[in-house]
Order: C-alpha cells, then sequence, then structure tokens
C-alpha cells in the first residue's frame, strides 16, 4: 500500500538526515518495534529509559512513511468529544482519557527539549469553530464539559469570532495547551536520541514472516533472524486486519503547503484551526511562514483527484482569510486511518501473548502515539494501565 502521493514538503526540511544500517545478522531483544515512524520512534525513545534490551526495525527509512505527510497539529481534543466519551465510558474514564492527552502533548514537549535535533515544535493555540448553526448547541455542551472538569478554555461566540479573525462561525471553543511540530523532524530527532541512548535501531529490514512460541516470537528478515519477549506493531495503516481492529476505516486525505508569507491579518496567533464538519478542514502556519491546509478526505480511490481537491483546499483557505494572497508550492495526499469510535487502537493482540499494537488512528495520531508509549511501556512491565480497557483493540 502506497502511503502517499505528490509532494511532500516536510522531508525537504531536512538535510543530511542521520542514517541506520541494514540488520544483517541474528540478534535477540526484550522488545522488538516493528516500524520507524512516529509511533516506533517516541516507543523507542521511551523504552531506551528502562532496562530492556530495545531493537527497532523499518522497512524503508526512518519518518518515509505517513509521519512525513503528517500535519504535525497536537490537541488534546479529538475526533470524539468529551461529552461524547462521557455517554460511552462515564464520566470518570472519559475525563481521564482527555488529561492523558493533555499530558501527552506535556511528556512531547519534555521530550522534545532533550533532543539535539531542531523539531520546531512549539506550544500553539486551538481554535475549534462550529460549521454551522445546527453544531453550536453541541459545542457549547462540549464547552460546558470541558471548563467542569477543568480543562482551560474559552467560549467564543460570533461578535468575538468575528474580532479575532477575517471569517465568521456561529461559535467556537479556543484553547491555549496545544502544540505544533514538523513531524518528520521529530521523528527523526527522537530515533537518533534514542539510538544514542542504547537502543538498536535497523533501516531497510523488512519482516518476511514469523512464528509465535509461547517462549519466544521469531521473526525473519532477509539477512537475519530476530528473537524477542515481546514485539510492538507500530506500522500504522498495513497492519489492520492482523490487529483484527474491525471499527477502522481508511480514507484518502489531502494537504497543500503554501509560498512563505510576509503576514498572517485575520488569523488570532497564528492559532491551529478545525471545525466541526465531518470531514473537517484543518489549519496551521509552519515555522518558516507557509499554511498547511487539509481535508476534504475521500475513499482510496480518489488518488488521481490531487490537483482538483488541492485547488478547492486553495479556494478555502481564501474564503477564511481573503487577505492573504498565496499560491501552492507542496500538494500531496496520504492514506488516513479513523475509528468508529474515534479513539486509537493500542494495546495487546487478543490472541497473542507478547503482541502488542500502536494504532494511533484519528486526527490525532501523534499525541495518541506519545499516549500509546506509556500504556504499551507500563503493559510490558507492569502487565497493567489504567487505560486499557478504552484503547484495546477489540471493543
Amino acid at each position: 500500500m502506497k502511503l502517499h502521493h505528490g509532494e511532500l514538503f516536510w522531508p525537504t526540511t531536512v538535510t543530511n538526515a542521520r542514517t541506520f544500517p541494514e540488520l544483517t545478522t541474528p540478534i535477540t531483544c526484550d522488545v522488538l518495534i516493528i516500524g520507524g515512524g512516529m509511533s516506533g520512534s517516541i516507543m523507542a525513545r521511551m523504552l531506551a529509559d528502562y532496562h530492556l534490551e530495545t531493537v527497532l526495525i523499518e522497512k524503508k527509512t526512518i519518518g518515509s512513511g505517513s509521519t512525513s505527510a503528517n500535519t504535525g497539529l497536537l490537541q488534546f481534543s479529538n475526533d470524539a468529544m468529551l461529552i461524547d466519551l462521557i455517554d460511552r465510558f462515564g464520566k470518570e474514564k472519559a475525563v481521564y482519557f482527555y488529561k492523558l492527552c493533555l499530558k501527552a502533548i506535556d511528556e512531547l514537549d519534555k521530550y522534545n527539549a532533550t533532543l539535539k535535533d531542531k523539531t520546531s515544535f512549539k506550544r500553539a493555540d486551538s481554535f475549534y469553530f462550529a460549521s454551522n448553526d445546527h453544531d453550536v448547541k453541541k459545542l457549547k455542551k462540549e464547552y460546558e464539559a470541558l471548563k467542569e472538569h477543568g480543562f482551560q478554555a474559552d467560549y467564543l461566540d460570533r461578535h468575538a469570532i468575528e474580532n479575532l479573525y477575517s471569517f465568521t462561525a456561529p461559535a467556537g471553543i479556543y484553547t491555549k495547551t496545544e502544540a505544533e511540530v514538523n513531524p518528520y523532524q521529530f521523528a527523526l530527532a527522537l530515533a537518533r536520541h534514542a539510538a544514542d541512548l542504547g537502543v538498536s535501531i535497523f533501516e531497510h529490514t523488512e519482516v518476511l514472516s514469523h512464528q509465535f512460541n509461547k517462549e519466544e516470537l521469531l521473526f525473519q528478515t532477509e539477512k537475519g533472524e530476530i528473537r524477542t519477549k515481546h514485539v510492538i506493531y507500530a506500522t500504522g495503516y498495513g497492519t489492520q486486519e492482523f490487529a483484527q481492529t474491525k471499527g477502522a476505516l481508511l480514507e484518502r486525505t489531502y494537504t497543500i503547503a503554501t509560498d512563505p508569507i510576509e503576514h498572517f491579518p485575520g488569523w488570532h496567533n497564528q492559532s491551529l484551526i478545525w471545525e466541526t464538519a465531518r470531514p473537517y478542514h484543518y489549519l496551521r502556519t509552519t515555522e518558516d511562514r507557509r499554511i498547511l491546509i487539509g481535508g476534504l478526505d475521500t475513499d482510496l480511490t480518489n488518488e488521481e483527484e490531487l490537483k482538483e481537491k488541492s485547488q478547492q483546499l486553495l479556494t478555502k483557505l481564501h474564503e477564511l482569510f481573503p487577505s492573504i494572497k498565496t499560491s501552492i508550492a507542496y500538494e500531496w495526499s496520504a492514506i488516513f486511518g479513523s475509528t468508529k469510535d474515534g479513539l486509537p487502537y493500542i494495546g495487546k493482540h487478543p490472541k497473542y501473548d507478547g503482541v502488542y499494537f500502536m494504532l494511533g488512528y484519528g486526527g490525532n495520531g501523534t499525541v495518541y502515539s506519545m499516549l500509546g508509549a506509556e500504556i504499551l511501556k507500563d503493559l510490558i512491565l507492569y502487565g497493567h494501565h489504567p487505560a486499557m480497557d478504552i484503547t484495546k483493540l477489540k471493543r
């Protein structure tokens, strides 16, 4: 499965990236991580702090899959509203999960502070607006739930929005605890740091077959066998069937990056922007003063529509910010995974001991990856994490 098409922006921001060798000899480890994208890199960096012999393998190069097409919006709010999670799991579990997402952003911030390589990570405000009048009542209820449970948020009516932005909307929620990052830089920097701390990383190393025994798990690659006690599949959308995640849906999403812009009139604090409509548009700015706008999610058959979708995104950008005149510099489409309940699939395989999955499906993938690394670390070391029932594969 080809994960993206078109011309990606993030890989152009990195030169002389560190490379890792191909596996050429048999090895034994405590934990094998399969997949060197954002999820695998975060997992490797976390396990580097513990006394576990950890190996990460990537069939291509670090960050070259979905991570290189990620737009890098980091938000504690996600595709499943807090009020919807309360209805499903009850108040205690739902609020706990949202708190974990908020904590994950803080943990990403802490990891970033330890990295030698630049990642363009910075804290950011976020604006979530009602796409139509029909969504206002639910958005107001969401705001009230956030405030009741200690989340920092402001409710904006139409007049307040018009004072802050060049577009109008009937209502919105404004928060100040989010972040943005260059995801490609971040994954590369995390992998480098994990390697410096003792994790063995191999690129151009693909699993050809596996054998699960009670005593150990065996994986065959082209030039070497790997024996391990635990395996974490951080391979994104390629393992959906094996993971038995029946509620997952794969779609195609589209993104453009504009030429650099000198000013951003009508864009308060250059906040992250998204909306209640499904599928929704999402926007952010970059360190070199570009705008990223994405959305228009479709089924997987629409690969050939890239040019048309890119123009639609540019038109939407100009509708929201008519004073900003710019053009498309990069355009791409990417496979995007979502779930029926808006939550990731993180946890044990329902049939095999020692087999775990970290599938951060949804618009909050990087935050889910951080949260997932914490869950899986605790499952491996201690056999339990309080959120394991919320994110389990069979639900």
